[in-house]
């Protein structure tokens, strides 16, 4: 089986670390990352979504914070400080800093990103692993989320800010006015994109962030019309249980968006294939099955398990109910 998966970061690895345990070995697995959390930073290029998926698929993730590498040391961010060099609110650790010197260097050279991604993860994610798994940018243009917040000293009340200053600075406290996503209407899908779409048996949206992961991913023309197009069932699982945000700061991106936080909202957001949009199948947490008859009302088959990936056990259980659906809507 060919699946293909649309991922942000930390929730949509630790899904997709499950779902490569449960596939067959023969099996292939490819995961289209979001670039639109890129920034650049100390002249380097950082892409956090894609390096959480390899770390995590790579076994090299910190799994307590979930991103970064295991073991890491912080001489080279507290030297910098020493400094005063800025942002001092962004750190990079001394193991994770060699990944971004190599991209960055692979980049100035005029390889895309598509490529560099690739000769990246041959050290993570070797296709002789089995099942093999193929890590690729959602596209090699730049393509930057920004938060609108207010801002009493701008002429207009408000002023946009990067996604990682907004998340990691303002821990996503300021409230949110828009979400504007820079160079995604330019953008095209990274080489080799569109037809991992095309060509899957299984299209999967894990429980990652609907607005700036999924989001600006089916953001990029080419990939939403594949989405729209692909013979495969499209299944994705709700990142909101009852009502909250599992991580991250999905709640507070909807509520600034005006949009219901519900597991039924995203679904609802997302839409029916059917109906031009990208779902053929919904899972909601247990606690959420009343959902359910609203959900498949929007012509989207619905099914009520257990989310939360609080152990190995309960995340492979997910994939499996991932998988079960997909199986059921192929038949």
């Amino acid at each position: 089986m060919h699946i293909t998966a649309l991922s942000g970061g930390i929730g949509g690895a630790r899904f997709l670390r499950g779902l490569r345990r449960v596939v067959s070995p023969d099996d292939e697995l490819t995961v289209i990352g979001n670039t639109a959390d890129d920034i650049w930073l100390f002249g380097l290029k950082i892409c956090p979504d894609l390096d959480t998926v390899m770390y995590t698929l790579g076994d090299g993730i910190d799994d307590d914070r979930g991103w970064g590498r295991r073991d890491e040391t912080w001489q080279i961010k507290d030297e910098l400080a020493a400094y005063g060099v800025e942002p001092t609110w962004f750190g990079l650790g001394d193991r994770d800093l060699a990944t971004h010197i190599v991209r960055t260097q692979m980049l100035s050279a005029g390889y895309p990103l598509s490529a560099v991604t690739k000769a990246l993860s041959a050290r993570w994610l070797p296709e002789s692993e089995r099942p093999p798994v193929r890590l690729l940018p959602m596209s090699d243009d730049r393509v930057e989320t920004h938060i609108v917040i207010d801002d009493e000293a701008e002429p207009s009340g408000r002023r946009a800010i990067h996604f990682q200053e907004y998340w990691v600075r303002r821990h996503a406290e300021p409230t949110v006015r828009d979400v504007v996503v820079v160079g995604v209407d330019e953008a095209a899908a990274a080489p080799g994109v569109v037809d991992a779409i095309l060509d899957a048996d299984a299209v999967i949206l894990p429980p990652s962030n609907p607005i700036v992961s999924i989001g600006t991913v089916l953001g990029v023309k080419d990939i939403a019309v594949g989405l729209r197009d692909t013979r495969a069932p499209v299944v994705g699982l709700s990142p909101i249980v009852e009502g909250a945000a599992v991580r991250g700061m999905a709640d507070q991106l909807l509520s600034g968006l005006g949009i219901e936080n519900s597991a039924a909202s995203i679904a609802e957001h997302y839409g029916a294939r059917r109906h031009g949009g990208y779902l053929d199948g919904w899972l909601v947490h247990d606690a959420d099955r009343d959902l359910v008859p609203r959900i498949e009302q929007a012509d989207i088959a619905a099914r009520a398990v257990p989310l939360l990936m609080r152990d190995r056990a309960a995340t492979d259980a997910m994939a499996v109910a991932t998988l079960d659906l997909v199986e059921e809507l192929r038949t």
